[in-house]
């Protein structure tokens, strides 16, 4: 078998698709992260695949990856996407071929069930209890939410009291039935960080994630010095060298690299191993398409350290389009009491509306972060 050419898909409101195709008859899907570099990233990936993919040999996954990311200048998010996308394709390809779950390649299952958690709230967090309701009806026991609206260096505390009021109201709805994770986003420096990481102790979060910046690293400790919540951190950071700080630090608790990001199936699965040597726990983030979240399910599946999964049907970025509206057999993405069931299917175990990927993507894609200022004009982070 070999690879005879790819095709990449601009998909509303913010997903990019690849398809690699065998001269069999056999192809595979992956997923790159849009983002703001929509046209970067796709003459990359042109540039990429034509110099590794085309006459190659699809089975030989960690070959090709290894030749595409050992470039003179290597990762970065925009070559660590599209490796990822190419290698979730080329991981759906072989399991496809051999007409078994990509977890079946792996390792086989380490566990018979997926723990998930649904996004509430908004970038600027409103209307949480409400939100939190719609889920806990909808099966989930598992939530996450935004801290805070932008926090300057140093801010009001008036906005950390509404912080409070926001986590304070869902325990008083729910109690401690509902698991709640809070994301700081990476939006708070550290002198905030550690105000917020202190007054939300007394709710016992089931997480505290981005307290700062990736970049930041160097204040995980002192964070995790005045609070004894977990702390979770990775979704801006790829490869396995870009987690060799978290890891020798000591500090995180959670990881959570994404595999549209981070290098592709494999990539994040040696990832959560080295993780789970050092007794840390793995939740995958997985905010953008279906292809990349049912890729990430066939990692939680045969990793035992994962502890939950991030979803992302419904989030609010996706207008126009969900996720499950390209998906035909969407019972891969049916949520019950909190769970996910086992991927069955061969390859990656999505079978997707070629018709409508081909329709929608006539129009380029024109999705931007947000961007916002502080009240003095200057940059906030989103």
């Amino acid at each position: 078998m070999k690879i005879v050419d790819f095709k990449i898909y601009e998909v509303k409101p913010r997903w990019i698709f690849v398809k690699v195709i065998t001269d069999e008859g056999i192809n595979g899907w992956g997923e790159m992260i849009s983002g703001t570099k929509t046209e970067t990233v796709i003459a990359g990936a042109y540039e990429i695949g034509k110099r590794t993919l085309i006459g190659r040999n699809p089975f030989e996954i960690e070959r090709l990856f290894q030749e595409m990311h050992r470039s003179f200048f290597r990762g970065g998010p925009i070559q660590g996407t599209i490796v990822s996308g190419f290698e979730m394709a080329l991981w759906d390809i072989k399991g496809k071929a051999l007409n078994v779950p990509v977890w079946e390649l792996l390792g086989g299952k380490a566990r018979d069930r997926i723990k998930v958690y649904s996004w509430i709230g908004g970038d600027r967090p409103d209307d949480v209890v409400n939100q939190a309701q719609d889920r806990v009806d909808r099966g989930f026991d598992s939530i996450k939410m935004n801290a805070t609206e932008e926090l300057h260096y140093i801010d009001s505390f008036k906005k950390i009291d509404a912080v409070i009021k926001r986590v304070s109201a869902l325990r008083e709805k729910f109690g401690m039935d509902l698991n709640i994770g809070i994301d700081f986003h990476g939006r708070v420096h550290k002198a905030m960080a550690k105000v917020l990481a202190s007054e939300l102790e007394q709710f016992r979060p089931m997480f505290l994630e981005e307290v700062v910046l990736p970049e930041n690293e160097d204040s995980f400790k002192t964070i995790a010095s005045i609070t004894s919540t977990p702390l979770a951190t990775g979704e801006r950071l790829y490869t396995r060298w870009g987690f060799k700080n978290i890891f020798n630090e000591g500090v995180i608790d959670i990881i959570q690299p994404d595999v549209a990001l981070v290098g592709g199936i494999n990539e994040l699965k040696k990832i959560a191993s080295t993780a789970e040597a050092l007794d840390m726990a793995v939740a995958p983030h997985a905010p953008y398409g279906p292809i990349a979240l049912a890729a990430t399910l066939q990692i939680d599946t045969c990793t035992p350290n994962v502890f939950i999964q991030e979803q992302s049907l419904g989030i609010h970025y996706n207008k126009g389009f969900d996720l499950l509206d390209f998906v035909d057999n969407q019972e891969i993405f049916h949520y019950k009491n909190g769970y996910v069931d086992i991927p069955t299917e061969p390859g990656l175990g999505i079978k997707l509306n070629e018709d409508l990927i081909e329709e929608v993507s006539k129009e380029k894609l024109n999705w931007t972060n947000p961007s916002w200022k502080h009240y003095d004009g200057t940059i906030a982070e989103w």
